[in-house]
This record gives C-alpha cells, sequence and structure tokens, in this order.
C-alpha cells in the first residue's frame, strides 16, 4: 500500500511506487489501471479499490542498472581525485619543509661567507694603508667592477641590525688644536681613519647644537654614522673620505660664514647632514654613463638625475630604519620640512644644474636677504655645491691626492664606455687628459665664478679661499706651459 499527501510532488510518488515495488527509485516505471490504461503519476491520482488495483509496469531495468553503474563510477572517480589532490597537497607541504630548511642552511653558509669576505677586504684595506704610511704616499681603494653587473647597477642597501660596536670610535679624544683645525676650510682630510672620520662627524652635530635641538639620542646618532659609512663604496673618489670632505667644508663654511647667527638650527642641519649624505651608494660611474647605457637607476628616475635621486632614497630608506633615524623625536611638521630642504640640497649637486643655480643665485646676490625664503633657498644650493667640489680649495698637497682619484674613476669610466661602444666625455678620456688641463678650465670657469658669487655675500672667504684657488690655478698653468 502507498499512502502520500497532496504535497508531494511527482517526483515523491515515483519513488514511493518503486520503492513499495521493490526497485530502485532510477527504475524507469509506468502505472496502469486495472483496464491497462497509463495514468499520470503525480498526487492527484484517484484512489485504486482492491477489486480494481494498479498495476507498476517495468520500462527499463536494465537501463535502470546501467544508471546505478554510472553514478557508482563516477563517485569512485571523484573519490579518487580527491584522494590524490590531498596526496599532492601533502607532498606540496613535505616539499615547501624540505625547501625552507635547505634555503635556512644556504643562508647560515652564505652568512659565513659574506664575513670571510668581509674580513679579505679588511685585510686588503689595512695592507694598502700600511703600504701608504710605509711609502708615504696617499692611495685610493681600486673599484671592483665585477660588483656592479651591467651598467653599474645598485646594490641592496646595507640596512639590516647595525653589528657595528657603536662604541669603537668613542676612544678618540679630540684634542683642542683638532677642534679648532675642523672648522677650517684648509682641514688636512688625509690623515684620519675612518673610525676617527666618524668621531669628527658626530663632533660637528654636538657643537652645532644640532643633538641638543633635534633631541637626537647619542647610541642613535652613532648607528646612523655606521650606517652612513657603511653605505659609501671603495670608488677611487666617490667613496666616505669624500663624504668626510665635503661634511668637514660644510662645517668650516659654517664657521667661517657665521652662519649660526643668520640661520636657523634646521637649516644648519640640513645643510649638514645633505652634505654627509650627498653621494650615498654611488657607483663610480656618473649620470651621463647611466643614461646612455639605459641603467636600471635611469630607467627608474626617467633619466632625471638618477644618482642624485638615489642618493636621495638611500638617505631617506637608513633613517626610515627606527636604529638610525636621528629625526624620531622631531615633529612631524618639522621632518616634514627637513626632507624636503635634504631632497633640494642632495638634488643640487647634479652638475646638469650648475648654470641654472648659479644665474638662479647670481640674480639674488644685490638685493640678498635671509628673510626671503628663496633668497635663502639659493644660498644653501650654493653651499652644498661649493662643498662638493671644494677639493682645490685645499693646500695643493691635499688637493692634489684627490685629483689623482678623480681621474682614476674618470678613466675606469671611459674605458668602459668605450668597450660598450657608449660616447666618451673629453675630460674623461685617459688618451686626451692631462691633470693641468683639467684643473684650469674647472677653476677658471667653475669654482672662481661660483666662490667669488658666494664671497659677495661672505667677504671673510676672501683671504683663504679665493686666495687657495687663485693660487692653484697659478700652479696648474705654470705645469701647462712646462
Amino acid at each position: 500500500m502507498v499512502k502520500f499527501g497532496d504535497s508531494a510532488n511527482s517526483h515523491d510518488v515515483k519513488d514511493l511506487f518503486t520503492l513499495a515495488a521493490g526497485l530502485n527509485r532510477w527504475s524507469e516505471i509506468k502505472l496502469l489501471d486495472a483496464d491497462g490504461v497509463m495514468l499520470c503519476i503525480s498526487s492527484s491520482i484517484p484512489n485504486n479499490k482492491p477489486n480494481k488495483p494498479y498495476k507498476i509496469h517495468v520500462v527499463d531495468t536494465n537501463h535502470s542498472l546501467a544508471n546505478d553503474d554510472m553514478v557508482f563510477t563516477l563517485i569512485s572517480s571523484v573519490s579518487e581525485q580527491f584522494n590524490r589532490v590531498f596526496k599532492v597537497q601533502d607532498f606540496k607541504n613535505e616539499i615547501d619543509c624540505r625547501l625552507s630548511a635547505v634555503e635556512r642552511h644556504v643562508h647560515v653558509e652564505g652568512l659565513k661567507v659574506v664575513e670571510v669576505e668581509k674580513w679579505k677586504n679588511d685585510v686588503k684595506v689595512i695592507r694598502r694603508e700600511l703600504h701608504d704610511l710605509k711609502n708615504n704616499s696617499y692611495g685610493f681603494t681600486p673599484i671592483n667592477n665585477s660588483k656592479y653587473g651591467s651598467g653599474g647597477i645598485m646594490q641592496p642597501l646595507k640596512l639590516n641590525s647595525v653589528k657595528k660596536d657603536v662604541l669603537g670610535y668613542t676612544k678618540y679624544i679630540l684634542s683642542k688644536e683638532t677642534i679648532e683645525m675642523l672648522r677650517k676650510p684648509l682641514f688636512e682630510v688625509w690623515h684620519w681613519e675612518p673610525n676617527e672620520m666618524l668621531c669628527l662627524i658626530e663632533h660637528m652635530y654636538y657643537e652645532l647644537d644640532l643633538v641638543h635641538e633635534f633631541n637626537i639620542n647619542p647610541i642613535t646618532l652613532k648607528k646612523w654614522l655606521i650606517r652612513v659609512q657603511e653605505n659609501y663604496r671603495d670608488n677611487p673618489f666617490h667613496n666616505f673620505r669624500h663624504c668626510f670632505c665635503v661634511a668637514q667644508m660644510m662645517f668650516g663654511m659654517i664657521n667661517v660664514c657665521q652662519l649660526q647667527d643668520k640661520m636657523s638650527k634646521e637649516d644648519i642641519c640640513e645643510l649638514l647632514t645633505a652634505a654627509i649624505c650627498h653621494d650615498l651608494d654611488h657607483p663610480g660611474y656618473n649620470n651621463t654613463y647611466q643614461i646612455n647605457a639605459r641603467t636600471e637607476l635611469a630607467v627608474r628616475y626617467n633619466d632625471i638625475s638618477p644618482l642624485e635621486n638615489h642618493h636621495c632614497a638611500v638617505t631617506f630608506e637608513i633613517l626610515n630604519n627606527p636604529e638610525c633615524n636621528i629625526f624620531v623625536n622631531c615633529s612631524d611638521d618639522c621632518f616634514k620640512s627637513m626632507r624636503q630642504g635634504i631632497i633640494m640640497l642632495i638634488m643640487a649637486t647634479d652638475m646638469a644644474r650648475h648654470m641654472e643655480i648659479m644665474d638662479g643665485f647670481k640674480e639674488k646676490i644685490a638685493t640678498f636677504s635671509y628673510e626671503k625664503v628663496e633668497d635663502l633657498k639659493s644660498l644653501k644650493m650654493i653651499l652644498i655645491k661649493c662643498c662638493d667640489i671644494s677639493n682645490e680649495v685645499r693646500p695643493m698637497e691635499v688637493s692634489e691626492p684627490w685629483l689623482d682619484c678623480l681621474l682614476h674613476e674618470y678613466f675606469m669610466q671611459s674605458d668602459r664606455e668605450k668597450l660598450e661602444g657608449l660616447p666618451v666625455a673629453p675630460f674623461m678620456d685617459r688618451d686626451n687628459v692631462t691633470k693641468a688641463s683639467t684643473q684650469i678650465g674647472f677653476i677658471k670657469f667653475v669654482l672662481l665664478p661660483m666662490f667669488g658669487a658666494v664671497g659677495e655675500i661672505f667677504p671673510q672667504i676672501s683671504d683663504t679661499i679665493l686666495q687657495q684657488l687663485t693660487e692653484a690655478l697659478i700652479h696648474y698653468e705654470h705645469i701647462n706651459k712646462a
């Protein structure tokens, strides 16, 4: 007997009939009345009577069984696929674990190799310094072309935890004579080892009252200086000693021109910090090479001052490290203002902008005022430009070794340009350049006009800086005639 309510649909009714007849639910059946007439299987079918029973006629049992087999096969196949997927996932997890273990091992071994290489390089540097001292000569660290790859592409920044002992250079006690000489543009820069140069730069921040003004943590200042030093490469010219020279010249100009009485602490901090960071991670190949060789930097910065843009980026990558952020205690407005100022100053060191900056400054000399924002910006840009190319301001025994270093770096670039089929600047070609010919034009048409313009605002530099430049020009003109 089959019973169902009015709410049952035709499929439910059919399932009830097939189950009552002992068939599976997928069997195809027909429902016939006592006279053999086929009835529609639905909830509205009339009740039958004992003397007139309904008959169930199976249409195709084999087909139903085939459907059963097909469904079973399908379910089995799906189940097998799921098992495979889970096995593959388990296998991937196992492989990932093994790869992670291998990567950790490689990382540890790699660190050991790096440390060994650092020790080897330190030994080489010490040997060179000993050789220089023995022969009373001024050397430079040869550049290793292989480390730059094609086109002098930048190396990863050294921004991990500062491993160097931050107290390593506090053992140097500066004498009164050293401090007094440090304030003068004619300071001797070749006699100082790297840790001593760090100590001297650190002293500048204290003497200019920047540590107190910006609430700089003393340990953070040391870590920042160490990180800056680590991110200058061992180029013949654009190295950490060049950074020190530019920073010391800026410190000397601040003192000689008494800028502390004329500028804010923020301005002074921008000048000194930009001088220290202005050539960070310099690859030893100038903007012209970067653009002509289509290096990563030139592409990244659309051929617009690629090196200076990179120096700015490295500067603030270092400051982004909490261990090295000397401005962490500044207000947001103060930091934003100093960031803009430092970027402006570093970008001004691109010699491609020399005439633009010089012309802008000369227009302001006659009516110059520290109260005018644009006048002050123009002066600060000229000051960092002066400091960046100020070697000839120093005594000949200091400036001439720098010229050797600069020409060596130039010749390395021109040699590479020749190999790569790139244009070669005449003043960098070892086949056409002499010391005298290089410096005569540079002093006469770049240095003297620029320092002369600064001298119109600060007459006190005439007896030192301008006099030294004039003597240097006479020296090289005499060599050129010989």
